[in-house]
């Protein structure tokens, strides 16, 4: 090996000394060169994080409004479980590295109410979006107001059909069947089991009891004829007795609750109480065994119809199946005090996944607008503890995640599946 002369010490000459000037700058131009492509690809890496108010590299703000007090408090157990799983999923590592920041508050179902908690939500907390919020009536107050914020207003516990509306609200999406796709399914089961039947109707006088009433007259058609007696209450009634009472002097043999847990409870229990005997049939929303079945008395709700597209979380049926065992492993390690009887546990259970599901598969564009793109986009996912048959679909067109559904009886004990899973919108008669 040659050894260059000034490495011993000797005087450079003039060529050396421009040799080595040479040298020196090729280092820098190299090094900068290095350091201007380095610099591209981390702008290019940054390039591809996009981020809205309340998501950024470490965490996701989701909001959520509840009824922690009031006549409607028993849902307040939908957000527990929410708050459960996303506790969950932090201990995972979060969604794509980021944690949930979950910050739910109450509304007690007061539309106002909840107008107020959702500007908090986005204009203090700045959550990315909101979440799973309860009741037409309250989701429906703040509506236009997300989608004039352009504010993703995901997966509703509601069934009104006025959340798949992508046209007029493309940031408003529900999860559940709707209510009158439900009411349908009753109307076409009694039509087939009991066309001689005189049916009563107990309704909450909202959009929501009026949701289940227009389904009912429409899937009963020309036959609408076999309601005999329709009785509304208000949510701000005490109890509902009086309006049972109505309802059974008008020789009806079959009654339809569209209520909400606490007055189908105590319809129920009234039911019972007079020693009338219809068939009664209560909304999905109040099959709890443990909030509407229990309550009101299981020696008066043997018989009593719904329908399903959830798990029971408490059926034996459900022991060895893979996705109920998931679900038992994260009550006892994340809601060890839930009741596994309480059906909107595994309803929230599954309406959690559904989110989570979107998030990852928003990667790390996290604006409101992918948010939706995504949750617009989920195809025949199902959460573990949906039952077979019922997959969460959309489109950019299509926002009803759920359609199909299952008639259940209760036995006494549990709900038995009656038939197979029916999709609402077969239900539908076509328009012209």
């Amino acid at each position: 090996m040659r050894e260059l002369p000034w490495a011993t010490g000797a005087k450079r000459t003039n060529w050396e000394r421009e040799t080595s000037m040479h040298c020196t700058r090729l280092g820098l131009v190299t090094a900068s060169v290095a350091l201007s492509v380095l610099s591209s690809l981390t702008s290019a890496a940054a390039a591809e994080k996009k981020y809205d108010p309340g998501a950024n590299d470490t965490e996701i703000r989701i909001g959520n409004t509840i009824p922690y007090s009031g006549p409607a408090s028993a849902y307040a157990v939908i957000a527990q479980t929410e708050a459960a799983y996303f506790a969950k999923i932090n201990e995972d590592g979060g969604i794509n590295g980021r944690k949930i920041k979950f910050i739910s508050y109450d509304d007690a179902t007061s539309p106002p109410k909840t107008v107020e908690q959702a500007r908090r939500l986005v204009e203090s907390d700045e959550v990315l979006l909101i979440f799973s919020s309860l009741g037409t009536q309250p989701n429906a107050a703040i509506q236009k107001y997300l989608n004039s914020k352009q504010v993703p207003q995901l997966f509703l516990v509601s069934g009104a059909s006025r959340w798949n509306n992508p046209k007029e609200f493309p940031w408003t999406m529900g999860w559940q069947p709707s209510y009158q796709d439900e009411a349908r399914l009753y109307a076409q089961f009694l039509m087939k089991e009991r066309p001689g039947a005189k049916i009563a109707v107990l309704y909450q006088n909202d959009d929501f009891g009026r949701d289940y009433l227009k389904g009912l007259k429409d899937g009963l058609g020309e036959k609408s004829a076999m309601v005999v007696a329709e009785e509304k209450y208000d949510l701000s009634e005490p109890t509902i007795d009086s309006h049972i009472v109505t309802l059974k002097a008008s020789g009806a043999d079959v009654i339809f609750e569209f209520a909400n847990p606490k007055f189908a409870a105590q319809a129920i229990k009234k039911i019972g109480e007079l020693d009338w005997k219809p068939l009664q049939i209560v909304t999905n929303v109040s099959s709890s065994i443990a909030s509407v079945i229990r309550p009101a008395g299981l020696q008066h709700a043997r018989g009593i119809m719904s329908v399903a597209f959830v798990k029971d979380g408490a059926d034996p049926q459900w022991d060895n199946d893979p996705g109920m065992k998931k679900f038992y492993q994260f009550l006892e390690r994340y809601y060890r005090d839930a009741n596994k009887s309480d059906a909107l546990i595994p309803f929230s259970y599954s309406l959690a996944q559904t989110l989570v599901k979107v998030l990852e598969m928003c990667g790390d564009d996290l604006t409101r607008e992918n948010v939706m793109k995504q949750a617009a986009n989920l195809r025949d996912f199902a959460p573990d503890t949906i039952i077979p048959g019922v997959f969460v679909n959309t489109s950019a067109t299509d926002y009803a995640p759920v359609k199909k559904m299952r008639m259940v009886r209760f036995d006494g004990e549990k709900w038995e599946f009656i038939g197979e899973a029916t999709d609402g919108d077969s239900l539908r008669k076509p328009t012209r």
